[in-house]
C-alpha cells in the first residue's frame, strides 16, 4: 500500500499526475457506462433508469469533491444560496465553469462538447497545466482532451473500458482466488445457451439468478430470475437477434444470487507507478438492486475489514499490471453464513462513495456516524434553496452541534421541472450527508427529514 497524503484529493492527484497540486478540472458524466456499453450486445430491452434529467444534473456532486484551486464543469450554474450555504460551513469551494447551453437529456460532456466558450475556457487551463478528472474515461471525454488540450488524468479509453466489464470482474477474481459466486461470463450467444442450462438447474433447485449486462449500471441491464422458463426465454430473444443481425456477440454474465448479509463498497486508489491506497470501505444501501447510499462506518468485523484489505491490494496491482490507474470502486457482500465475497464488480471510474470524502475529512469526527442518501421528492414547480433551507431548518447541518443533513447536491432537485407551466406532479431528487453522534439520533434525523420534505416548498 502507497502511503496516505494529506487529503484523498491530493492522493487522487499525486496517483494519476505525479504531482499532489495538479490543478483538476472536474467533470461529472455520471452513467458512463451507456458510452462504454455503444459497441456491446446485451439483453434485450430490459430494465429501465431513471430520468436522465435527474442523472445528468448530478454532475453538481463535483462541487464537493474539488479543491479551491481546482474547476468544474456543470451543465448550469448551481443555485447561489446553496453555494453561500456551502461557503458558510467554510467549505471551500472551486471555481465553476458552465457549459454554453444545457439539453437536460444530455451528458455534460455531450453540452461541453457543443459550447465553444467553455472548450476556450479550458484550453487557457490546459496552458496552465490542469488536467481533466471525469467520473469515467470515454470516447466524450477523450474527445474533450483533444479539443481542450487538457491533459487525461486517466488511462486510454480502450483499458477505461476493458476494465469495467463485469466480465473482467468475475475473470480477475477467479485468476486471483478471490471467493465469488458461482456464475458465467458469456461472449458469444452459444455461450450464453450454454451457461443459462447450467443456470436454469440453479433456479430448479431454488436459487435466484442474475442475468447482468456487462456494462449495466444502477439496476439497468439485470435481470432477476427464478423460473427456467425465463432463461429459455431470454435465450430465444438473444438467438434471434443474433440471426437477425449476424452478430453472434453478447457482453452478459448470468451469477447465482448469494444470500447476502450486507452490501459493501470499498474504494482505493491506483497510482501511476503501480502504488495501492486503500480508501475507506462502507456499507452501501440499496433497493432492489439500485444504489441508494451509504451507511458510515460499515458494520463489519475486523476480519472482514481486513480480508477487504489484502483483496484492494491485490486487485489494485493486478489493475495496474492491466494499465490502469486512478480510482477504483469494488462492490462486494458479506453473507448469512458469515462470508466475505469481495468481488461482486469492479467500477474502475468515480463511485457514488467517492463524492463524499471531501466532506467527511472536514465535518466527520472520530465518534460521527453517518448515512449518505437521496431522498424522493414530488414537485409541481420549481423550488430554490433558499425555501428548502427555511423548510428544513434545525434539521440542516451544524458544525458547532457535529450534526444534520449536509446537502450535497441540490440540482437534481429542479432537475426534471418542464419548462412549460404543467401543473402535473413531477419527480426531484435531494442529496445529503447525515452525520450524528448515535444510532438512535441518526434514525430520528431521517425521519424528520423525509416527514419534511413530504410537504412540498414553496416554488420559485
Amino acid at each position: 500500500m502507497s502511503p496516505p497524503h494529506p487529503t484523498f484529493l491530493t492522493g487522487v492527484k499525486a496517483a494519476c499526475t505525479g504531482d499532489p497540486g495538479t490543478p483538476f478540472v472536474l467533470l461529472g458524466n455520471f452513467e458512463v457506462e451507456d458510452e462504454w456499453a455503444r459497441d456491446e450486445v446485451g439483453l434485450p430491452t430490459v430494465g429501465g433508469r431513471a430520468s436522465a434529467a435527474i442523472v445528468n444534473r448530478m454532475d453538481e456532486f463535483t462541487v464537493l469533491l474539488a479543491g479551491p484551486d481546482d474547476h468544474v464543469v456543470l451543465k448550469s450554474a448551481p443555485d447561489p444560496d446553496y453555494l453561500h450555504w456551502l461557503a458558510g460551513l467554510g467549505v471551500d469551494l472551486p471555481r465553476i465553469l458552465v457549459t454554453d447551453s444545457h439539453d437536460p437529456a444530455a451528458t455534460v460532456s455531450v453540452d461541453a462538447l457543443r459550447s465553444p466558450r467553455l472548450l476556450a475556457a479550458l484550453g487557457d487551463l490546459a496552458a496552465r497545466g490542469a488536467y481533466l478528472l471525469p467520473h469515467g474515461m470515454s470516447t466524450l471525454e477523450e474527445q474533450l482532451c483533444a479539443l481542450t488540450g487538457l491533459a487525461p488524468a486517466l488511462p486510454p479509453v480502450p483499458v477505461v473500458k476493458a476494465v469495467n466489464s463485469k466480465i473482467y470482474s468475475r475473470r480477475v477474481a477467479a485468476d486471483l482466488g478471490l471467493p465469488q459466486a458461482t456464475g458465467w461470463e458469456c461472449e458469444t450467444v452459444e455461450e450464453f445457451a450454454a451457461a443459462a442450462a447450467q443456470a436454469a438447474r440453479s433456479v430448479a433447485a431454488g436459487r435466484r439468478v442474475g442475468v447482468k449486462d456487462a456494462y449495466g449500471v444502477s439496476g439497468k441491464g439485470i435481470v432477476v430470475v427464478d423460473d427456467p422458463r425465463r432463461l429459455d426465454q431470454l435465450v430465444r430473444m438473444v438467438t434471434r437477434r443474433a440471426e437477425r443481425t449476424g452478430d453472434p456477440r453478447v457482453a452478459l454474465v448470468i451469477e447465482e444470487w448469494a444470500d447476502k448479509a450486507l452490501d459493501l463498497n470499498y474504494h482505493f486508489t491506483v497510482g501511476r507507478d503501480g502504488a495501492v491506497r486503500f480508501d475507506f470501505v462502507k456499507e452501501a444501501l440499496t433497493e432492489n438492486g439500485v444504489h441508494k447510499g451509504h451507511r458510515i462506518p460499515a458494520r463489519i468485523s475486523a476480519a472482514h475489514a481486513g480480508q477487504i484489505m489484502a483483496a484492494a491490494d491485490r486487485l489494485g496491482a493486478r489493475l495496474a499490471a492491466d494499465g490502469f490507474h486512478g480510482v477504483v470502486g469494488v462492490d462486494a457482500i458479506t453473507t448469512t453464513d458469515g462470508g466475505l465475497l469481495p468481488v461482486l464488480e469492479i467500477n474502475a471510474r468515480n463511485n457514488m462513495s467517492t463524492y463524499q470524502t471531501t466532506l467527511q475529512e472536514r465535518f466527520m469526527g472520530a465518534d460521527t456516524i453517518a448515512t449518505a442518501r437521496q431522498y424522493d421528492l414530488t414537485l409541481t414547480g420549481p423550488v430554490r434553496f433558499a425555501d428548502l433551507r427555511d423548510q428544513l431548518g434545525e434539521l440542516l447541518f451544524d458544525p458547532a452541534r457535529g450534526s444534520g443533513l449536509l446537502v450535497n447536491n441540490f440540482a437534481t432537485v429542479n432537475a426534471a421541472a418542464p419548462d412549460t407551466d404543467d401543473p402535473r406532479p413531477y419527480a426531484g431528487r435531494l442529496y445529503g450527508l447525515l452525520m450524528a453522534a448515535s444510532e438512535q439520533e441518526l434514525a430520528d434525523l431521517d425521519r424528520a427529514i423525509v416527514a419534511t420534505v413530504k410537504k412540498e416548498p414553496a416554488h420559485v
